[in-house]
């Protein structure tokens, strides 16, 4: 077995709702033979892997997957479960996965993940797994979960960060990962704000550097009148002796820049003491500071947005000795904790046993082999920081308003929305001026001693930053998601117009290009996920429409995790045969992607004139607006039945309903694209974005003011219209058959002589769809002209030309009328020749700059027009 190939979905995807990676694999030639029958294999899986044994797999009872092994099951299913198995051993609750055959030894295992290179790297022992068991070799699993270990602390979430994100989902608020760092944007576009672990977007960087400074903060909080240790810097042994002379002992040397507790050595009381413990601090730091020891317990006040929320008293690590166990034994038994991790990821923080541990107990005559007596306690650090192995007890409520006051002065006078503020003293209900005094101030607080105190209650510290960071409720950039085979990016442009009508800046993914506010930041078809990101993470927009197409959502997955408006236009035959879509039904499971992934609020639009779009009914779970030509069609008026919204065309008019109410919006002949009524799937286009606006809450005026301003030649690409010398010109972007019979369909209503068409259509579509569209051109045209698209598709070249031909002549049309020029812009040009005054020429293009500029150099006259149709 090998991988071939890896893919990661970091959202809602085809597969699954849920995070996941797909690896193809290929086999080698046990497709088609059971786990049973290869020797050894089932029982040294096993062995190797106990936690397979609770694995209930799709028969769902005990040890279901144990059943399937001895009845003999595929290796991709076990693959699968090799995942998710090593996932569940290094602490990664997962569930899903599933295996499904490709093509004879080609498979597929899809599987959830958390974190993308662990998933991935579980993958690779997967897989080096099964083939040491077919293969007798041996398999070393302990070092690759230590190596699978290692690279799960690279890229694990701290205890904060992932509060923060959590407590941001129960508000419905979206979370996006920026980079492989900790660093997250919550919400969307203008509403959005950024944090990394308790730092955020209001987070002053002059403020961090202050408090980054320790001697700096402490000249700020005296002459803000706020009890500090007395000390300065020193900068040799000489001085540091001199100044305990002044302070008089005990003193604490510590960092003037430092954080978590590092390198802090308190409780000083000689010369001795003082001279050992700026040696070692000279090993590892350049400016050195000297304070008065302050005798009392250490406590953390956290203070968010000037708000006291909770507060911590830190007792440093400690073992209490049994008259038999080491140190070192004693320090092992309590790092086994499952609530102690490496650092930040749990609850607790392993204590650990290096060069600072030992020269600490050698100053106080242990060492690691040092059997403590029984019930003798002794104290690991001199800092109480979580990081370095300390716990915490509650004490918020015991607090005295004196010391919150001053506390939150302190933050007020560094300049920190969100801090730790580090003090000493004998009781925190009494004030600190009568005795102790203000440590340290940090920025980026860790909050998980007060999520998870070792006893106490717990503070929701995170959920009280997310309050503070957004309004109450949060405020939700709406997303607006469109779908289809065609129709997509009309319907996309004409809500955006709609929109922005209303006073929103809108970003916005097309064919063409990515928008904000009207202007073109990026030219290109940006109808995938990355596109969509680039939107959602704009800081200027409040509204977002996204053109979301079928091979973004196969190959990646969608970029949002769930929209307030899903729209499915219609679902008609293209692109079938490619990846991995050979049906209409799995045409229509991709793009029921989007209609199922809208908030429980929210509202899904479908074509009720549609079949295909109908049979994903079932799987849409949000409210639905149903719009058809036909007032009485059965799915909008069943949908009327049960509360939903419904618009229709009735008797000229697009009318919105909901219940039994309906309000006339406009008349089909005043909307901008649908050329006074001719071109009937603009009527569609139009019902489908006003559906999107009402869904929305937007006014009806103001939609009926977008449908009216919203002309065919601000779409571009979608049925343009050009004057040259009184023959008209129509350029689009029809593709498929369905793309070209609803344009040709529409040019029945506008008076011309001769129909002329430049056709042509991708590369990637099977033989028979571009035979189809070649048929269909032939029914209509009076001349054609057959090209090639630059970007052949995998095609050779003129191989497109000659389907599309077979498929013209199939419709009985005049051979002598047809000619194949291959490059567009030449093909073009003849059939502007061809024409005459009251001809029509249609190109349904691949590109349209160098068609139009082909018009400006050889036309006395081009005007691009809202044409009224006779």
């Amino acid at each position: 077995m090998k991988i071939i190939s890896s893919k990661v979905f970091p959202g809602r995807n085809i597969y699954s709702h849920k995070k996941c990676i797909r690896l193809n694999l290929d086999l080698e030639g046990y497709s088609e033979v059971p786990s049973k029958e290869i020797d050894g294999f089932n029982k040294n899986l096993v062995g190797m892997l106990p936690e397979l044994t609770k694995h209930r797999c799709g028969i769902d009872e005990d040890r279901g997957f144990i059943k399937r092994l001895t009845e003999g099951t595929y290796l991709a299913h076990v693959s699968e479960h090799i995942i998710i198995a090593l996932h569940n051993m290094i602490g990664v609750e997962i569930k899903y996965g599933k295996a499904r055959e490709i093509a004879g030894e080609m498979y597929y295992v899809i599987y959830q993940y958390e974190y993308k290179n662990a998933g991935l790297e579980c993958g690779n022992i997967a897989v080096d797994l099964i083939n040491s068991l077919i293969n007798k070799r041996q398999f070393n699993l302990d070092l690759r979960l230590t190596k699978l270990k290692g690279i799960l602390a690279n890229e694990q979430l701290g205890l904060s960060t992932l509060d923060i994100c959590n407590e941001a989902k129960k508000r419905g608020l979206p979370i996006l990962r920026i980079g492989e760092e900790s660093i997250f944007q919550i919400g969307y576009g203008k509403y959005s704000k950024t944090i990394q672990a308790t730092v955020g977007s209001d987070t002053k960087e002059i403020a961090v550097s202050i408090a980054q400074d320790k001697l700096l903060t402490k000249g700020l909080l005296n002459l803000h009148c706020i009890p500090v240790a007395r000390g300065w810097k020193v900068s040799s042994k000489l001085d540091a002796i001199l100044g305990a002379e002044d302070l008089g002992y005990p003193v604490v040397l510590k960092p003037q820049f430092g954080n978590q507790g590092k390198g802090v050595i308190a409780n000083i009381k000689d010369d001795l003491e003082l001279c050992i413990a700026y040696d070692r601090l000279m090993r590892d730091y350049k400016d050195i500071m000297i304070e008065k020891h302050i005798s009392g317990s250490d406590y953390r006040v956290c203070c968010v947005y000037g708000d006291i929320v909770a507060v911590s008293e830190r007792v440093p690590p400690y073992i209490i000795g049994d008259g038999m166990s080491s140190i070192e034994n004693l320090i092992q038994t309590i790092n086994k904790d499952t609530r102690r991790g490496e650092g930040h990821e749990k609850e607790l923080t392993k204590i650990k046993i290096d060069n600072t541990l030992t020269d600490y107990l050698r100053e106080r005559d242990y060492s690691l082999t040092s059997v403590l007596p029984n019930e003798e306690r002794l104290y690991l650090k001199d800092n109480a920081n979580l990081s370095t192995g300390g716990l915490a007890i509650d004490c918020t409520e015991l607090i005295c308003q004196e010391n919150m006051e001053l506390c939150q002065r302190a933050a007020s006078a560094i300049g920190l929305d969100i801090c730790g503020i580090d003090l000493l003293c004998r009781d925190i209900s009494k004030p600190l001026n009568e005795e102790g005094a203000i440590i340290e101030i940090n920025a980026a607080p860790g909050i998980r001693m007060h999520h998870n105190p070792g006893s106490g209650k717990k503070r929701n510290v995170a959920g009280h930053i997310i309050d503070k960071l957004f309004n109450d409720p949060p405020e939700n950039v709406p997303i607006i998601a469109v779908t289809g085979t065609n129709g997509k990016t009309t319907t996309t442009r004409l809500i955006e117009h709609i929109l922005s009508s209303a006073g929103y800046t809108v970003g916005m993914t097309t064919t063409s290009g990515i928008y904000i506010n009207g202007k073109c930041i990026f030219s290109g078809d940006t109808t995938g996920p990355k596109s969509a990101l680039a939107v959602l993470m704009n800081k200027d927009i409040d509204a977002a429409v996204l053109e979301t197409a079928r091979g973004g959502i196969i190959r990646e997955g969608l970029a949002y995790d769930a929209a307030d408006i899903g729209i499915i236009t219609n679902i008609t035959q293209d692109h079938l045969g490619i990846d991995e879509v050979e049906t209409m039904e799995d045409l229509a499971k991709v793009k029921a992607l989007v209609g199922e992934a809208v908030k429980e609020d929210g509202y899904v639009v479908i074509n009720g004139d549609d079949k295909m779009s109908q049979s994903i009914l079932h799987r849409l779970k949000s409210a639905h607006i149903i719009f058809s030509h036909d007032k009485n069609n059965e799915i909008l008026q069943t949908n009327l039945r049960n509360g939903g919204y419904g618009v229709y065309v009735d008797e000229g008019n697009i009318i919105v309903q909901k219940d039994s109410n309906s309000e006339t919006i406009i008349d089909i002949k005043s909307i901008g694209i649908t050329l006074n009524g001719i071109l009937k799937y603009n009527v569609e286009n139009a019902m489908a974005a006003c559906a999107a606006a009402v869904g929305l809450g937007i006014d009806h005026s103001t939609i009926k003011q977008g449908l009216m301003s919203f002309y065919c030649n601000q779409n571009p690409g979608r049925f343009n219209m050009y004057f040259v010398n009184n023959k008209m010109v129509i350029l689009d972007y029809g593709h498929n058959k369905e793309g070209y019979k609803c344009v040709l369909e529409g040019l029945k209503y506008i008076e011309h002589r001769k129909l002329i068409g430049v056709i042509g259509v991708p590369g990637d579509r099977p033989d028979n769809d571009i035979v189809e569209v070649g048929e269909c051109a032939g029914n209509y045209f009076d001349y054609i002209f057959i090209k090639e698209d630059t970007e052949l598709r995998d095609r050779a070249k003129g191989e497109v030309i000659d389907l599309l031909e077979k498929g013209v002549l199939a419709s009985n049309f005049n051979g002598l009328n047809v000619s194949k020029i291959a490059e567009e812009t030449e093909a073009f040009k003849a059939a502007l020749e061809l024409a005459e005054p009251e001809d029509i020429v249609i190109v349904f293009f691949e590109k349209s700059e160098p068609l139009i500029n082909i018009m400006r150099s050889k036309i006395d006259e081009m005007k691009s027009v809202a044409l009224s149709a006779k």
